[in-house]
């Protein structure tokens, strides 16, 4: 099976702002990135799935996409918990510095550790793994991309990060 994992456009936040599971609306430049997303990623094809994570900023593009998008919360990107919407500079330092050492195991204070993202991508793709599906269109956020392709290509989480993405990138792997 052919996965394509397809990063949600420019979300409409300032700089230095946290943010993972708020439902952010997406910037002015969302149908220019779209219009460069669709030659990249199958449109409307019947032989694709497309699934999408459910915050508007996956959700709006993957309409684009298809007329029959599934939704699926695993595809949803790190909680950061009370950290939602605070500047990074206003997050208690000790909290941060705590976290930013083991951003794997340590979640942010009422969110969710990386490994724990990783054990619901996971859990989708083995789940993907029991569908009949010959194509598969993931709109999904970066935290999620990194933890798949660490996955798929058994690189430590730790190292994860060092795969840099921008927004509307993609990533395609085989089941």
């Amino acid at each position: 099976m052919e996965v394509i994992l397809v990063r949600h456009t420019t979300p409409d936040i300032a700089k230095g702002i946290c943010y993972g599971q708020a439902d952010i609306e997406v910037a002015t430049t969302f149908e220019e990135e779209v219009s460069s997303i669709l030659k990249k990623v199958p449109v409307n094809d019947a032989d694709v799935t497309y699934y999408s994570s459910p915050l508007q900023r996956c959700k709006l593009l993957a309409e684009k996409l298809s007329s029959t998008v599934i939704f699926d919360n695993r595809l949803k990107e790190l909680d950061f918990g009370d950290w939602e919407l605070q500047k990074w500079n206003d997050i208690d330092k000790k909290e941060l510095d705590i976290w930013m050492n083991d951003f794997v195991k340590t979640p942010a204070k009422n969110g969710e550790s990386y490994i724990d993202l990783h054990n619901r991508t996971t859990n989708f793709l083995t789940e993907l793994t029991t569908k009949n599906h010959q194509k598969v269109v993931l709109v999904t956020h970066a935290g999620v991309m990194r933890s798949l392709w660490a996955y798929m290509n058994k690189i430590p989480l730790e190292k994860s990060f060092e795969l840099k993405l921008n927004y509307g990138d993609t990533l395609t792997f085989h089941l």
